[in-house]
């Protein structure tokens, strides 16, 4: 995925952000990065799509007290991006009404910066106090309840604070970031071919997507260019796992409205479909199947045949849930006017992926910024305008179609050819950027190569850094009992969020 390339002063950031917005462009992604090892200060970076594609703004920032302006009231999700990238790089947004911790919590001290190239990995930290200032509401009648961030089922941590009176939430109040990882470190010590293994692993619900992205970055920086039957491996692959976890939340919305049969059917349906993946691609959730240069494995025609097989036996089986889960009274009743996010309020504060097109936010990047072989596919956008659960649900049953058709046409688009070709060597101070259409929305890898083909910078991001603010939004006016249902209507990744 080629991008516009530029350097602004600090001073330009704000016009530059504002002029963005007024083109109804949005941010995808906000990162820091350490460039005294470059003779060099820090860097912000910002990644912006706009119609003609993305762009990729750096600003050099100080040695000392680096510091920038903050955007977070032009564009809001830049908000916890910010606080990320202080916890992280320790440059600093000046003027942001919101200066809390995100990722430290207590696994660092304040002064220590695990992004910057002289902190040493085998430091040790005792557990520090972590006091973190929640909002409070207060009047008459209004009460916390606290949920997290250990939870009853095998999930990530999470801290969900609520203010209610009686049943009604007042205010949600998200605090994620405690199983940080160290990714983003991590890849500084690997090469890029190595990188690819631990790019799969991010988000395990979006191996492919990830995937695909930090191949597609490894690649432009390297000038490498796949085979295009690797292409459309990737491709179906994608679609497959866009399937797969379609299909799982619908059996879990299904189990959150007391109907069991319907997650008991459609975990019946993702499972089938997993054991394939498992016998024709190696592995239940597709990780290692796409590298830099093309793919690991081939798909036969027999194995192609098997995959469409399969798939129209399941479609056939969807159809009917969709009737019971539209038919159903009580489903319905806890899904339509549940969790609502206006076209308005997902425009204004990004809203993106799948539960932005249930809010009338019309982008894919399949369809706007298609790559190969995507631009010959055609790609239909599934949108709603209710932005509720059962909107939400709607778009994902359409997709779930789509993504069928999708993968029939480019079975038939698999012609003889070479799966994979050597990654070429990059040379340091070069860069790549990746951008796919992941089930949940878009993910974005950008790359900066360093001498002996190696990462000097890596910065992965997860649609869900836009989506967690929203889900604030989305519950309040709600009762306590619906939030696991819109919780669940918009599964959102811990994980892809907390590197």
């Amino acid at each position: 995925m080629p991008a516009r390339r530029a350097a602004i002063e600090p001073a330009q950031l704000r016009s530059a952000c504002e002029s963005a917005r007024a083109r109804n462009e949005r941010l995808v992604a906000l990162w820091g990065s350490d460039e005294t090892a470059r003779s060099g200060g820090f860097a912000l970076h910002l990644a912006l799509a706009g119609r003609s594609g993305l762009a990729w703004l750096t600003v050099a920032l100080a040695r000392e007290h680096p510091r920038y302006p903050g955007i977070a009231d032009i564009f809001p999700s830049a908000n916890r991006m910010q606080r990320a990238a202080y916890d992280l790089v320790g440059i600093h947004a000046q003027d942001s009404p919101d200066h809390r911790k995100w990722l430290r919590h207590r696994a660092w001290p304040g002064g220590s910066f695990p992004l910057r190239k002289d902190f040493d990995l085998a430091s040790r930290f005792p557990a520090s106090d972590d006091r973190y200032p929640y909002v409070k509401v207060e009047g008459e009648g209004v009460h916390e309840i606290p949920v997290g961030p250990v939870h009853a089922g095998t999930i990530e941590p999470g801290h969900f604070r609520f203010s209610i009176v009686g049943e009604k939430i007042l205010r949600l109040e998200e605090r994620l970031g405690y199983k940080h990882k160290g990714i983003e470190k991590r890849f500084e010590s690997m090469t890029l071919a190595d990188g690819a293994r631990l790019a799969g692993r991010i988000s395990g619900d979006s191996t492919v997507a990830f995937a695909w992205a930090y191949a597609m970055a490894a690649e432009g920086a390297s000038s490498t260019q796949p085979p295009r039957r690797a292409l459309v491996l990737r491709a179906i692959l994608l679609e497959i796992e866009r399937i797969a976890n379609h299909l799982g939340d619908l059996g879990y919305l299904g189990n959150d409205v007391a109907l069991a049969f319907g997650f008991y059917q459609f975990w019946r349906l993702k499972e089938d479909l997993l054991r394939l993946c498992a016998e024709l691609f190696g592995h239940r959730y597709l990780m290692d199947f796409v590298v830099p240069g093309g793919v690991a494995r081939d798909l036969s025609s027999r194995g192609a045949e098997r995959l469409l097989e399969r798939l129209a036996s399941i479609q056939t089986e969807v159809a009917s849930l969709r009737s019971i889960y539209d038919e159903h009274a009580g489903a319905q009743d806890r899904f339509i006017m549940t969790g609502q996010v206006t076209p308005e309020l997902a425009d204004r504060l990004g809203l993106c992926g799948m539960a932005g097109r249930a809010s009338g936010i019309g982008r894919d990047l399949r369809v706007d910024y298609p790559v190969p072989p995507y631009e010959q596919l055609d790609v239909r956008i599934a949108t709603q305008t209710r932005g509720d659960v059962a909107a939400r649900a709607a778009v994902r049953f359409d997709e779930f179609a789509e993504s069928l058709r999708l993968i029939r046409a480019l079975v038939a688009r698999l012609e003889p050819g070479e799966i994979k070709v050597p990654l070429a060597t990059a040379a340091g101070g070069r860069c790549g950027i990746g951008w796919t259409e992941g089930w949940r929305g878009d993910v974005l890898v950008a790359l900066e190569t360093a001498d002996g083909g190696r990462i000097h910078r890596l910065h992965p991001h997860d649609p869900s850094w836009q989506n967690w603010p929203l889900l604030e939004r989305a519950v309040m006016g709600n009762i306590v009992p619906d939030f696991p249902l819109i919780n669940k209507s918009f599964n959102l990744s811990y994980s892809g969020h907390d590197l």
